[in-house]
């Protein structure tokens, strides 16, 4: 390719990126910054030429499109395996399970959780779900609509970025450049186990459940609420109209996606008659295109469960279908937008990724913060956004840019950025996910969001630690500990001080 503009490796290559970021703090609105940060990279990259601009964007476009396609296909089946299972009536068959089963408070609490931890293929989902099948069973042991509502949200999102069958799992692997020479399922399933919000946000919701405790703002709420009713909300989460649904109804779908994009990896990578090994299989495997299979027969699976017993008819499932697709256009939108501005920074056009590393070279020694600094940065402009998926598209490929191999700082430093990216979602009142945990509980959203922010505020305290610990040890597990470990010892305190009151 030709090359025409002489910002390429410069300063000004970082001009997209930084106006989309600004535009979408200043605006709250990430669509429109995206386009804005492309098209300015457009010009930058021909020089003011409009025209010129316009087909490079376009052209680069339909190449990301084009060469992320499964990935699409991949978030359109989710979203129709979703809506399926919305209108089978199954999650309405756990919560009257759930109703039988349960004889405590704590037991109420456990079982949300629970719930909120297995629909982990998509956030929406759950918010929806798990707060219609359980308000309920919590009303019943007296469980405030505001603690419900926490719990919901504190099982979306993270617990979604750390399950490698999901939507989330797809959009992040997608978000590397293509030339990066870096697979983004393998990063993904790397950053994993360092992702210190998801993991202490759930060891926090069972230590506060298992303990019997709450702190801050949630314990005021509660305790003003336990002689008045609560300020709840009508919810519009009306997903549960059929009563001809069961369990495994909802378990089957879930269980036989995981396993059929499990087997179409292996298949992928080359272990039926490659002669090759299940660990290099996985490694070589091309994700992408498993997410799709998997789910193409997840979706076969579900329709032969659900048709031949007409837990839902034909009509229904062919409605369902295009409800699904509908539901992830704005997921589909973000992406697209995400990738092309990837795209006009990549080393083919602005070369965004010489200047940065230069800049890295020049100032070794702030490697070290460097993921405490995409963390807290990740986390203030997905609070102000209100998306996650915006924010690690936009901070991923820059992340790559800095450290450029696939080695522990790049893990530890992806890592930092999902994890501020879900923790920034979690307490914005304006994140989708928000919202909809606050409906799915039928809780006030602001309420909801004020007794939610103390608490995730201490996850992310302790995660900013964590990731200080990892960068300076280049040990994301050291980080791990002790973030735990610091976590730990506040609730202990917390919770000894709050039963002495």
């Amino acid at each position: 390719m030709e090359q025409v503009s002489q910002f390429a490796g410069s300063f000004w290559s970082i001009l997209p990126p930084i106006l989309a970021i600004g535009l979408a703090l200043l605006t709250k609105e990430v669509y429109l910054s995206l386009i804005l940060g492309i098209f300015a990279g457009g010009l930058l990259w021909t020089g003011g030429n409009l025209i010129h601009s316009l087909e490079v964007i376009f052209s680069i476009m339909s190449e990301k499109v084009g060469g992320n396609f499964c990935i699409l296909i991949f978030l359109v089946l989710l979203g129709m395996m979703v809506a399926l299972m919305s209108k089978s009536g199954a999650t309405a068959a756990y919560g009257k399970w759930a109703s039988k089963s349960i004889k405590t408070a704590r037991g109420a609490s456990l079982a949300t959780v629970g719930l909120g931890c297995l629909i982990f293929v998509d956030d929406y989902f759950n918010c929806l779900t798990v707060g219609t099948v359980m308000s309920p069973v919590t009303d019943r042991y007296k469980i405030k609509r505001a603690k419900l509502a926490y719990f919901i949200d504190a099982t979306a999102a993270p617990v979604c970025i750390i399950a490698p069958v999901s939507s989330w799992a797809a959009a992040v692997s997608s978000s590397l450049p293509e030339n990066s020479g870096i697979d983004g399922f393998t990063l993904f399933l790397n950053t994993i186990p360092f992702n210190l919000y998801a993991w202490l946000t759930i060891i926090m919701m069972l230590f506060i459940i298992i303990g019997g405790f709450d702190f801050s703002k949630m314990r005021n709420y509660i305790k003003e609420y336990e002689t008045k009713e609560e300020k709840l909300t009508t919810s519009s989460a009306d997903i549960i109209k059929n009563d001809r649904g069961r369990v495994i109804d909802l378990l089957l779908p879930i269980i036989s996606l995981i396993v059929l994009c499990i087997l179409a990896m292996l298949y992928t990578g080359g272990l039926f008659g490659g002669g090759v090994g299940v660990v290099d299989a996985f490694a070589n495997c091309n994700s992408s295109l498993s997410l799709a299979i998997g789910a193409v027969g997840a979706l076969i699976i579900t329709a032969l469960l659900y048709l031949p017993r007409k837990i839902i008819s034909f009509t229904e499932f062919t409605g369902s279908l295009a409800e699904g697709f509908k539901a992830m256009v704005p997921a589909i939108l973000i992406l697209t937008f995400a990738w092309s501005l990837s795209g006009i920074c990549s080393e083919e056009y602005l070369d965004i990724g010489s200047y940065v590393s230069g800049i890295v070279q020049e100032h070794l020694p702030i490697v070290a913060v460097l993921p405490a600094v995409f963390f807290a940065v990740s986390l203030g402009l997905a609070f102000a956004t209100g998306t996650s998926w915006g924010t690690f598209a936009i901070l991923v490929p820059i992340t790559v840019a800095v450290f450029g191999t696939m080695d522990n700082m790049l893990v530890i430093t992806v890592a930092a950025v999902l994890a501020g990216a879900v923790c920034g979602d979690h307490i914005s009142p304006i994140s989708d996910t928000t919202i909809m945990s606050s409906t799915g509980a039928c809780c006030n959203h602001i309420d909801h969001v004020s007794t939610q922010i103390p608490y995730a505020m201490l996850v992310a305290g302790c995660c900013f630690v964590g990731y200080i610990i990892s960068g300076v040890t280049n040990n994301g597990w050291i980080g791990m500990g002790v973030g735990i470990v610091l976590l730990l010892a506040i609730l202990t305190i917390i919770m000894k001080k709050v039963k002495k009151v």
